[in-house]
This record gives C-alpha cells, structure tokens and sequence, in this order.
C-alpha cells in the first residue's frame, strides 16, 4: 500500500550515480508529457494512449540496472544520486512538475519496479487534481494516501507556517506511517499563493509541448467543428425545445403556455432581423401541430395560426415597412426562407408594397421572394389579376406573364376590357409572354383597342408569335382606311405582322399598295408604301422580291430605302416562316 513516514528528508548522496543517468531522465521527460497528456485529452484519444505507452516503455530500461530508485524533489528540479534528471521552471508562480509535489512537503518519491503497471494512471490522476484543486482543494500527501500506490514511497515534511521545513526532524528510513487527513481542530490551513492560468483559458504551450502534437488534418477538423459551434443558431436549439416540450407534454396548461412563448419569440426574432429563425419557427410549428397526440382542436388551431399571424396585411405591412427604413437588410436567402412559409394570402400584400419600397436594394430582394412565394401559389396569384387595387392588379399581371402562368389567362384577357390603361398595357405584355392559344387569342383583341400603345403591342406580340389564326383581321386591317390616320411606328408593326402570316396570298395586296396608281394616276403616301414594302420583305417570296423590284426606281427617298433594306433581307422571310 502508500506509505509515507515521519517528516524527514535525506541527504544528497555524495556517490556518483551507479548507472546512466539517460534512462531516469528519459523516464522523467515521458513522465512531464503523460501529465500533460492525462490534463487534455479523454482516455481514448490515440494522443493520450501513445502518451501513456512510452512512458510505461521507458521504465524496462531502469529495471535492468535496479529494483528501485529515489528522486528528491526541489522547488524547480528533480534530482538523482545528486544529478539534476530534470529541470522545470519552480516558485509559487510557477506549475511545474517539481513545484507540484515541493508546494505540499514532497522531498523524496522512490519508485519501485511495477509502478509503471496499475499505479501508473492513479499517479497521473493525482498530479492532475493537485494542478486543479490549487490551495482551495485537497492536500497532495491525503491524495496520494487515499490512492493507495503500492509501489510508491514518499518522504515529507511537514511545512511551517513561513513554508519552510524543520530540518532538525529529518529522517532516512522508510517506516511504514498513514498520513492522517487535516482535522478541523489542527489550526488554520497553510496560506500559500500558486499562480495558475486563469480558468477557460487555453495555454499554446501545453500543446506545443505534449507528446504528439495534432496533424494538420486534425487542426483543420478542429477549426471547422469550432466555426461550426460558434455559428450554431441557439435560438433554434430553443425552438426546438419548445416544441419537443410541446408534442411531449399532453397537459393543455403547458401547450398553452408554450404555444404563447412561442408567439412571443416571433415577434423578437423578427425585430432582431432572425428571418431564418422564425422561418423555422413557423414551418415546424406546422409540423408540430399535424404530429402532437392528444391534440385538441383548439389546441391544434392555436399553433397553425402562428403563420397565418405574420401573413395578415397588417403585420406584414409592418415588418416591409421596418425593413424599407432599415440600413441593414437581411440575406436574400433568409429572406426568401421565411416568404416560403408565409401564407398564400400574403401575396397582396408583398405586391402592394412592391412599389412603395424605397430602397432599391429591399425592392431587388423582395421581387426576388415575392416571385418565390408566387410560383408556389399559382392560385392566389390568378386570383389577384382581377383585384380591386391597381397596383396589386398590375403586379400579380406581370408576375403570371413572367411564369408563363396558363390559369391566369383567362382573368388577364379579362382585364383587357378595363378602363385603366396600365393595366390594358401590363395585360398585353403579359399574353405575349404566356404565349398559349388563348392568350394570343386574347391579344386578337387588343388590335383594335382604343390605346395605340396596346395595340402596338398587341401586334408586336401576335407578330413574334406568328399568330396566323388573326390574319383575317389584321388583313381587314391593313386594306381598310384604319390606317390613315396611324403613325408610322404603328402602321410599319401592322405591316410586318401581315407580312409575317400572309405568305403569298397576301402578295397582291401589298403590291397595289407599293407599285399601282389610282384611277386618278395617284399613288398611296410614301409612308404606307414604305410599310408595304417591308412587308413583302417578311414575306421574301420570288414573287414578293419581284413585286418589290417595281418599286427599285422610285423617287420617295423613304419608299427607295424602305424597299431596298426589303431585298437585302428579303430572303429572311421564307427561313423565319419555316421555323416558325
């Protein structure tokens, strides 16, 4: 078992040392880097194993010459047969291997053969507390008494209050003596002062100096699991919580109380800009709600309710509106995160706030979530083509156009009887964009709107479509006298529309146009001459380049280039007309 003896120190042998001093102080070396080793890493950490197996590899070299050795404990050394084995720094500011053990009366540590076996790890473990406890904790001596290292002697002495040893009451022999605990009646502990690094601290050194420093691999793995934790969002660690509380918890008083709690952290989550968080509030609330056994209905309605709370005009009205006045706007995808779980309803708002944004920057991330949140909600969005406000009207127009929205055709053609113009132009574009039959059926319309912009749209649109079922119309058009009182942008769309869908059928009428007189030897305005020319260029038939030949000679400088520019690209008409 440990024993220890009276207070007594021996005196350094005046002999050389009977071998080597090398294999102590390999020993004494390994034995600093398995404390080191023990203090940072779990037990089966591969650092902490390779520690511990070199150190117990070092003691078969000392047994080939004894049984035993004796080290004497200084304040900084370790001493051997007079030889200083090892040399830490030593003082009360210090913590040192030797400090460790000369702060509580430790003189001598004799190890005997088989310490390196089952009293090796207790021995470290020692060491440790001794380091943690610091002159708050437990004495070292009791420590090593309750240890019961059966291959350890230790001489002490016991310490004064000045902290210096009585060297009258040494001794040399190892008498077999327990070391009684401090009782409460033995006076005041001794006052000493041993400066360690500040708890939470981390000390490079202690890893710089350990056994097997990390790989590059590992520090790599380190940094990252350490970024990692840093990053970690805490607040959806407590959502979590809650609604783990939520679904486990049948008591309604605790739903209750945590579907208020969670209320509440939405409304501070979305004031410290935490979009991402309350976008997990709300989708797991959802989930929480379908997954809770014994779930009241009202319990049930209580916790779906939560997005519907932030999607109603007036809370979100207010969120877009701090976001407008803020400097600091979110990440686009924190800010598409929570508009993915909004309600559908939430689209009126978003697209009425659409043009009230002052900010630039918030206007680029809001129609980028907006348009998010449209495409999930088709239905909503064909609805608010025919809603009663302009603007939300106008934008739900354009975003169904943009998504090529077929179900909101209908309400869109629709929309093209309205009195606003705005809207009759949005509507326009928006058709040209789905592209389907009936949408460019509805554009047939708009050719004879009242606006000239709309219909120069329509017909540009019906145009780049090829639409052919409107050429009885726009034939109608072009041999009538609406005409005559357009101008030259919308008379030149309506040419190339009909040159575009009437192929050679259309050849004599463009021709009389450009090339024939009146019965009065009068031709038509240069201008609608110019139109017909370019229209036979879309058609770009030999008879349509034959037609426009007659017409090479002519003095309009508007007709000659118009005609001209017609038989330079004239061949284009067949190849586009193919494709189509």
């Amino acid at each position: 078992m440990t024993t220890s003896v009276a207070p007594a120190f021996a005196a350094a042998a005046t002999e050389g040392p009977p071998f080597s001093t090398a294999p102590i102080e390999d020993m004494l070396r390994l034995l600093a880097k398995g404390v080191r080793a023990h203090q940072l890493y779990m037990h089966n950490n591969p650092t902490y194993v390779r520690a511990i197996e070199l150190l117990r590899a070092a003691f078969p070299a000392i047994w080939e010459h004894t049984e035993a050795f004796t080290i004497t404990v200084t304040e900084s050394e370790f001493v051997w047969e007079g030889v200083i084995v090892l040399r830490e720094g030593g003082g009360e500011a210090s913590d040192s291997l030797p400090w460790v053990f000369y702060k509580d009366g430790v003189r001598e540590l004799r190890f005997e053969r088989g310490f390196e076996g089952d009293d090796l790890v207790p021995f470290l473990d020692v060491i440790q507390r001794a380091r943690r406890t610091g002159r708050d904790g437990e004495d070292l001596l009791v420590m090593l008494w309750e240890q019961e290292l059966h291959h350890l002697r230790y001489r002490y002495v016991d310490v004064g209050d000045d902290g210096a040893a009585a060297v009258g009451d040494f001794t040399t022999h190892f008498e077999p003596r327990i070391v009684e605990p401090p009782r409460p009646d033995d006076g005041e502990p001794i006052e000493e002062v041993l400066q360690t690094s500040r708890p939470g601290v981390v000390n490079l050194e202690d890893f710089d100096s350990t056994l097997h420093f990390l790989d590059e691999h590992e520090v790599s793995y380190l940094k990252t699991e350490v970024e990692n934790a840093y990053a970690d969002d805490l607040r959806q660690n407590v959502v979590a919580i809650l609604l783990d509380i939520f679904e486990a918890q049948p008591d309604g008083k605790v739903r209750d109380e945590v579907a208020h709690l969670l209320d509440n952290m939405m409304l501070h989550f979305l004031s410290a800009g935490q979009f991402r968080t309350v976008a997990y509030l709300l989708r797991e609330a959802g989930v929480a709600a379908q997954r809770a056994p014994q779930l009241v209905p009202e319990q049930r309605e209580r916790l779906a309710k939560i997005p519907d709370r932030l999607s109603e005009p007036a809370a979100l009205s207010q969120l877009l509106e701090s976001l407008d006045e803020s400097h600091d706007l979110p990440p686009q995808e924190d800010l598409n995160a929570l508009f993915d779980e909004l309600r559908p309803a939430a689209l009126a708002t978003v697209f009425a706030w659409l043009t009230r944004i002052r900010d630039p920057r918030l206007r680029v991330l809001l129609q980028t979530a907006a348009e998010r949140l449209a495409t999930v909600n088709t239905a909503e969005l064909a609805r608010l083509v025919g809603h009663e406000d302009k603007d939300v009207a106008i934008e739900a127009i354009r975003r169904a156009g943009a998504l090529g929205t077929a179900s909101a055709v209908p309400p869109i053609v629709k929309r093209m009887e309205d009195t606003d113009v705005a809207i009759r132009q949005a509507a326009v574009h928006a058709l040209g964009e789905v592209g389907s039959a009936g949408a460019l059926h509805g554009l047939e319309r708009a050719i004879g709107d009242s606006d000239r912009d709309v219909r120069i749209a329509a017909v540009r649109a019906l145009a780049a479509r090829a639409y052919r079922p409107a050429l009885p119309h726009v034939e109608a058009v072009v041999k009538g006298t609406t005409l005559r009182g357009a101008d030259l942008t919308e008379r030149m769309a309506m040419f190339e529309l009909y040159g575009a869908l009437c192929g050679d059928g259309g050849i004599p009428v463009l021709d009389r146009i450009l090339n024939r007189r009146s019965w009065l030897r009068r031709r038509a305005d240069p201008e609608l001459r110019a139109c017909a020319a370019v229209a036979l260029g879309r058609v770009g038939t030999e008879r349509a380049v034959a037609a426009l030949q007659q017409a090479v000679t002519q003095k309009e400088v508007v007709v000659r280039t118009a005609v001209n520019k017609a038989l330079r690209g004239g061949a284009a008409g067949p190849r586009a007309r193919a494709s189509a």
